[in-house]
């Protein structure tokens, strides 16, 4: 399978697995597990042909590393970013570097600037380690910007921190007075 149709797959489960599972009838676990055979099937019925190792390409093939896999093999979930009310992972509570960055479009600065980061639909506001993955997730949105967060005094004063299987980080919110443009 080609680079193309790899990257297709992986934003159709993106959205099943993040967003939509009810959309294709799969039904996902509070962890966020749902079985690869009912994923293929459902596809299936939407007209998305699947096989599990099409499924399992995408998993190993991720840059981002958006996808686990099951010991077993049996079962496939999205490590982070799902809006979905059915799913609640649990993290573990982790120390955050000094500096954290937060990629977006420069048509939301002004609302951030406003309210901060809020996680929207998410579960939580996605942090990178490094300004350039912030950069290369704000393309997606427009015109980029990086965020630079304060993340080590969020953590002083009591914010809470994890990070996702994937190296992403998570909060549930980042006020503005921790925020600076990079």
């Amino acid at each position: 399978m080609n680079k193309e149709n790899l990257s297709k797959v992986s934003k159709f489960l993106s959205y099943v697995l993040r967003h939509e599972p009810e959309s294709i009838g799969l039904h996902l676990d509070s962890e966020g597990w749902g079985n690869i055979d009912l994923l293929i099937a459902g596809a299936a019925k939407k007209g998305h042909v699947l096989d599990r190792e099409i499924v399992l390409a995408v998993v190993r093939c991720n840059d981002k590393k958006r996808f686990s896999v099951s010991d077993d093999r049996q079962y496939i979930r999205a490590v982070q970013g799902h809006s979905t009310r059915v799913v609640n992972l649990q993290y573990s509570e982790k120390k955050p570097p000094e500096f954290l960055y937060h990629g977006t479009a420069t048509r939301f600065l002004e609302s951030i600037k406003q309210q901060g980061l809020t996680h929207g639909s998410r579960h939580h506001v996605h942090l990178s380690q490094d300004a350039a993955t912030g950069l290369t997730v704000g393309q997606r949105y427009g015109k980029p910007i990086v965020l630079k967060i304060e993340a080590g005094q969020m953590y002083l004063q009591g914010f809470k921190f994890f990070q996702a299987e994937n190296g992403v980080w998570l909060t549930d919110h980042v006020p503005t007075i921790f925020i600076s443009l990079k």
